[in-house]
């Protein structure tokens, strides 16, 4: 084997942990949607063995990335993003909209209305992001705060700060999710306004 090769083949495990904690999925999770014991799972995210391909297909599905985004394939030149929205037991869905390792990272949630009696589990974590809400209502708690945002609105936070989005007893939400890590903010732009003739 080539030396590049070796190198690609030993970067799929951590991709493989990194793309499993994004969506906060347990290995036992995992291990349900693939079909692949929960210890061969941990040793192929420690690098600890090499992923077959008949373990790379059902893990691709699982993570809603093709195969190519999974072993860090060359690029194609094509530029277009293939969305693979990746399903939540709780009825959520998670699209990526970003492919690039690093950076700020964009994803869509698509939430279904909850009933207003659900507790909140807040979260923290390194980071800052910046939620746009594009149709439906959008319950985020955040430290003390209880806010709805409405279609067109947005709020931006550092994610150390306990929070959770969630959707309303009113119908579902669907909301961009811009996040970077610490420090990194979303700047909205917008050309000056053109100065009235005189």
């Amino acid at each position: 084997m080539d030396e590049e090769f070796e190198r690609t083949l030993d970067a799929v495990g951590p991709r493989l942990k990194r793309l499993r904690l994004r969506t906060e999925m347990t290995l036992t999770d995992l291990a349900e949607r693939t079909g692949i014991s929960v210890s061969t799972l941990s040793r192929l995210e420690a690098g600890l063995r090499r992923p077959t391909l008949e373990q790379l297909l059902p893990l691709a599905r699982a993570h809603g990335v093709t195969l190519d985004e999974l072993v860090d394939a060359p690029a194609t030149g094509d530029p277009r993003i293939h969305l693979r929205p990746v399903a939540c037991a709780d009825g959520s869905a998670i699209i990526p909209l970003t492919r690039r390792p690093g950076g700020i990272q964009a994803y869509k949630f698509v939430l279904p209305a909850s009933s207003d009696d659900t507790p909140p589990q807040l979260r923290t974590h390194e980071g800052y992001d910046w939620v746009y809400v594009l149709n439906g209502t959008l319950r985020l708690v955040l430290g003390e705060h209880d806010l709805l945002l409405g279609p067109g609105e947005a709020a931006e936070f550092d994610t150390r700060t306990p929070h959770w989005f969630g959707a309303t007893a009113t119908g579902p939400v669907e909301f961009l999710s811009l996040v970077g890590r610490q420090g990194e903010r979303a700047h909205v732009r917008a050309a000056p306004k053109a100065e009235a003739s005189a």
